[in-house]
């Protein structure tokens, strides 16, 4: 399902280069809680039981509070998504509601890593995309293989710029054939003079 959602937000000819998460370790963090009140929960209702202890019921009823909470928060985790593709960077959160934010590779200026000595161990590291848009500045913290984003997104804002100069090419080397299409016209009388030196001028600035 959100595969097919990420998916459905891209434009023609767009393709995913990339898909990465936060490091395991925000999501070991997040839920570290959750599992020690976990284990409490189930040591203090296994005594309740032993002692055929009626509270035993409600005991089990409170272990749920802390599960949900962790399945929240692992849906959490699993659900913000870093994106890049060959011609965007994508942010999406959201379990239910859905939150994008994306910086378009054109308008990426720089892009800044931070990795700490543990973050070089484990590899992890924060991202900052520094943009010309005006949703201003992006920073994707504690991302899994920072270096590889980094790498994915600086070699698409090359390739897209590569691209861009490959067309401009193409549309160039296409206006004298369309200038010798239009003079034909002009012979044959399709064409005034003075539409077709129209034409010809129009051609010519895009060039």
């Amino acid at each position: 399902m959100e595969k097919n959602y990420i998916q459905s937000m891209l434009g023609e000819n767009e393709r995913i280069l990339l898909v990465t998460r936060q490091h395991g370790f925000v999501l070991f963090s997040s839920i570290i809680a959750e599992i020690v009140v976990t284990l409490i929960a189930i040591a203090a209702i296994s005594a309740l039981t032993t002692m055929v202890n009626p509270l035993a019921g409600f005991g089990f009823l409170l272990l749920l509070i802390p599960l949900a909470i962790m399945l929240w928060d692992i849906l959490t985790w699993n659900n913000r998504q870093y994106i890049v593709t060959n011609r965007r960077v994508i942010q999406v959160s959201g379990i239910f509601s859905k939150d994008v934010v994306d910086s378009s590779l054109e308008k990426v200026n720089d892009v800044k890593m931070t990795q700490s000595f543990f973050g070089r161990m484990f590899d992890f590291g924060d991202v900052e995309i520094l943009t010309a848009s005006e949703t201003g500045d992006n920073l994707f913290k504690r991302i899994g293989d920072p270096v590889k984003f980094k790498t994915a997104m600086l070699n698409a804002k090359e390739k897209l710029g590569y691209e861009g100069t490959g067309t401009n090419a193409q549309r160039a080397e296409s206006i004298p054939a369309q200038i010798a299409e239009l003079d034909e016209l002009r012979k044959q009388g399709i064409l005034t003079d003075a539409e077709f030196q129209t034409k010809k001028r129009e051609l010519l600035a895009k060039m």
